[in-house]
C-alpha cells in the first residue's frame, strides 16, 4: 500500500511540474532565469523550514545540503545548457537521467536492476526520443551542459532513494531546499543586475517556490523511502508527457504523431514498472 501511495504521490509531482512547465516557460520570459530560481527556492525554503524547523536535525541537514547542491548543479546545468542548445536536444538529453539513475544506484550503492526495471528503462528512454523529436542533430557544448544535468539529475534520485529512508522526510526537503537556494542567490547577482520581480511573476513564483519544489520534493523525498531508483526514474519521465498535455490544453501546442508514440512508450514503461510487479510479484533489487 505505501508503495502504491508513493507510486501516485510521484505521479501527482509529474503531473505538477508539467503544468507549471507552461507557467515557467512565460515567467522567465518577462524575467531572469537566475533571479526566478533564486526566489522560487528561496520561497520553497522558507515554506519547507517553517513546518520542518523542529525536525531538522544536524545528520539531516548535513546530508540534505549535499544531495541538494547536486539537485542545483543539475538545475543549473540544465538552464545554462538550453541557452546554448535547442530545446529538443535539452529535453532528450535530460532524460538520460532515466539511465544515469540506475547506473548510479549500482556503481555507489551496488544495487541489482530487474529485468522488469531494465525493460522500463529503455522503454522510457525510447519514449523520451520520440517526444522531444529524436535524437539532436550534432553535439554542441550546450549539449555537454545538459548532460552533465542529465547526470547530476540521476546521481540526485540515486542518493535520494538510499538517505531518505534513514531521514524524516520533512527534514530532508528543507535542507535540500536551503541548499538549492543558497546556490542560486549567490550566483544571481554574478549573472546580471538584480531586480524585483515585475507583478505578472510573482504568481508563477508563488506556486513553483511552494507546491512545484516545496511539496513536490517533500513528496519525491516520501516517495523515494517506498521506491528503487529505477521506479523513480521511470515514473519521472512522465514529466514531459504532463508538460505536452498541458501545453495542448493551456498553451493550443500541438503534439505530432511519433510524438504521442513517445508517450505511449513512456505510459508503458510506467506499467511495466509498477503494474507488472504486482501482477507477478517478484523481490525488488
Amino acid at each position: 500500500m505505501k508503495r502504491w501511495m508513493a507510486t501516485l504521490g510521484l505521479l501527482g509531482v509529474t503531473m505538477v511540474w508539467g503544468w507549471t512547465f507552461v507557467l515557467v516557460r512565460e515567467a522567465v520570459a518577462a524575467y531572469s532565469v537566475m533571479g526566478f530560481l533564486a526566489i522560487r527556492f528561496a520561497i520553497a525554503a522558507v515554506a519547507v523550514l517553517v513546518v520542518a524547523g523542529p525536525r531538522l536535525s544536524r545528520l539531516a541537514f548535513r546530508t540534505g545540503l549535499g544531495i541538494g547542491l547536486i539537485l542545483a548543479a543539475g538545475y543549473l546545468l540544465q538552464t545554462w545548457g538550453l541557452t546554448l542548445t535547442t530545446a529538443t536536444s535539452s529535453g532528450l538529453i535530460t532524460g538520460l537521467f532515466v539511465v544515469v539513475g540506475p547506473l548510479a544506484d549500482r556503481l555507489f550503492f551496488g544495487a541489482r536492476l530487474r529485468r522488469e526495471a531494465l525493460a522500463a528503462v529503455v522503454l522510457s528512454l525510447a519514449g523520451m526520443a520520440l517526444l522531444t523529436g529524436g535524437a539532436p542533430a550534432g553535439l554542441a557544448f550546450g549539449d555537454l551542459l545538459t548532460l552533465g544535468c542529465a547526470v547530476a539529475f540521476g546521481v540526485h534520485i540515486a542518493l535520494l532513494s538510499h538517505a531518505s529512508p534513514r531521514h524524516d522526510a520533512l527534514a530532508l526537503t528543507a535542507a535540500q531546499m536551503i541548499s538549492v537556494a543558497a546556490v542560486f542567490l549567490v550566483l544571481w547577482p554574478l549573472s546580471g543586475p538584480i531586480t524585483a520581480p515585475p507583478k505578472e511573476v510573482w504568481l508563477a513564483l508563488g506556486l513553483t517556490g511552494i507546491v512545484a519544489s516545496a511539496l513536490a520534493y517533500f513528496i519525491q523525498t516520501f516517495a523515494q523511502q517506498h521506491l528503487s531508483t529505477a521506479r523513480t526514474a521511470v515514473i519521472l519521465t512522465m514529466e514531459p508527457v504532463f508538460a505536452g498535455m498541458f501545453g495542448y490544453l493551456l498553451a493550443g501546442e500541438r503534439l505530432a504523431p511519433v510524438q504521442w508514440l513517445g508517450a505511449v512508450l513512456i505510459l508503458g514503461a510506467v506499467f511495466v514498472s509498477e503494474i507488472l510487479p504486482v501482477m507477478r510479484p517478484v523481490r525488488e533489487r
